[in-house]
């Protein structure tokens, strides 16, 4: 298990960049929200602890993973001021394959983006075997993946910003 001897919500500050004059967008999945809403709120909280600005910061809910790549996409249409876009959900092994479908399209969706875009998504969507796993890893004892994924967002609002000719 890769989190097993590790703490997603622990970073070095002195390696991350100050988040101060970046603007970020999170889409929120609203299915399994009591996983969802530990992971923005780790996400949020990690931005402000490396000098992000509330004001900064753009929320926007969706109905379900699935669809956190059109809310990323038009995010990125709407706001060509970010600098970096978060995609936070939550997807639970069922007794179906439904599972395998939306974790695939969910992570193919985001990886397009990426490519098509200028300003990077973040996949900060979990994908676990059961509800325990989830809940140890949006605030639990494994920490917080939405923190992992806000200090990613930051360094890859960095490389963006440094990269522009």
């Amino acid at each position: 298990m890769a989190t097993a001897n590790k703490n997603l919500s622990q970073y070095d500050k002195a390696t991350i960049p100050n988040a101060k004059n970046f603007r970020f967008g999170i889409v929120v999945s609203e299915w399994n929200d009591n996983i969802t809403e530990g992971l923005f709120q780790g996400a949020f909280d990690a931005i402000l602890d490396c000098g992000g600005v509330k004001e900064n910061i753009v929320r926007w809910n969706v109905p379900g993973s699935f669809e956190l790549i059109y809310g990323c996409k038009k995010m990125q249409q709407s706001y060509d001021m970010l600098d970096a876009v978060i995609a936070i959900g939550s997807v639970i092994q069922g007794e179906t394959k439904h599972f395998d479908f939306v974790c695939d399209g969910v992570t193919q969706g985001i990886k397009d983006l990426n490519v098509q875009s200028d300003i990077p998504v973040i996949f900060c969507v979990l994908t676990d075997n059961n509800i325990q796993q989830s809940i140890d890893r949006s605030g639990g004892k494994h920490g917080n993946k939405g923190s992992e994924a806000a200090i990613a967002a930051i360094k890859m609002a960095q490389l963006r910003k440094d990269a522009k000719f």
